[in-house]
């Protein structure tokens, strides 16, 4: 899913971009959500911590301190590099100034009455449209089918699937969310290869996760998560762990 944070120290005006913003994700079903409209530099940094690839419309004429929009973009592209800035002003050319910070902005929304929200929207379609360009490789995704939608899941991303309670029900399970799908881990495995390791009969691993293995509590710890170890997950993972564990 990808994270969107709003900054905008003018209440009626980040109002207006959030309910823009979260309508075009609900009418296009996009894989998107607002995390955070803040009214100051330090409230957006704070809830993009960890923020990967995220979204970010900043209001150039931020009055918060030593931060205005341009300052703030600098910090979130030092901590986010692939992130995508996108501009909020009341002035119509302020690419020269971008360059001037270093920063690449993907657009610019000005504010002219009540038009901002809509521009918001066209410009989170086109921010969508190209994400989706960038995430054509087949080999890097891994889509599946929820109750909501289609879900495109970098390969990068997943720890590990687990088999759920219901029958040919997977859990695939990221740093954040866990997600259920219709699918079998046998099948999983045989199309995922060699990136993905079954550790047990009911866990399929990203082997380039795995953290440590725990041989007497027969347990794997997978990117802060835990899965179950068979005794054959346990030769497989000897079979392929350097100097065994």
């Amino acid at each position: 899913m990808i994270s969107i944070y709003l900054c905008d120290d003018e209440g009626s005006v980040r109002r207006q971009l959030k309910a823009a913003l979260e309508w075009k994700i609900l009418m296009e079903n996009y894989d998107m959500r607002v995390v955070c409209a803040a009214a100051t530099a330090q409230e957006l940094l704070d809830a993009a911590r960890d923020s990967r690839r995220g979204v970010y419309f900043l209001d150039v004429d931020l009055k918060d301190g030593a931060w205005d929009g341009f300052a703030l973009g600098r910090e979130l592209r030092r901590r986010d590099p692939h992130g995508t800035l996108v501009y909020i002003t009341s002035y119509g050319d302020l690419a020269w100034k971008t360059f001037q910070y270093h920063l690449e902005a993907f657009d610019y929304i000005v504010k002219e009455g009540d038009q901002a929200g809509p521009a918001a929207a066209r410009c989170l379609e086109a921010v969508h449209a190209r994400l989706l360009e960038e995430r054509r490789d087949p080999a890097e995704m891994f889509s599946l089918r929820t109750g909501d939608g289609t879900r495109h899941i970098p390969l990068a991303d997943i720890l590990f699937f687990e088999a759920a309670p219901k029958a040919h029900h997977v859990y695939l399970h990221t740093a954040g969310s866990r997600l259920d799908f219709v699918g079998s881990l046998n099948e999983l495995e045989k199309e995922l290869g060699e990136r993905f390791i079954r550790v047990h009969r009911a866990y399929l691993a990203a082997w380039d996760k795995i953290e440590a293995v725990d041989g007497k509590k027969n347990q794997v710890r997978v990117g802060g998560g835990t899965c179950l170890l068979s005794r054959t997950g346990k030769a497989e993972l000897k079979k392929k762990w350097r100097g065994g564990f």
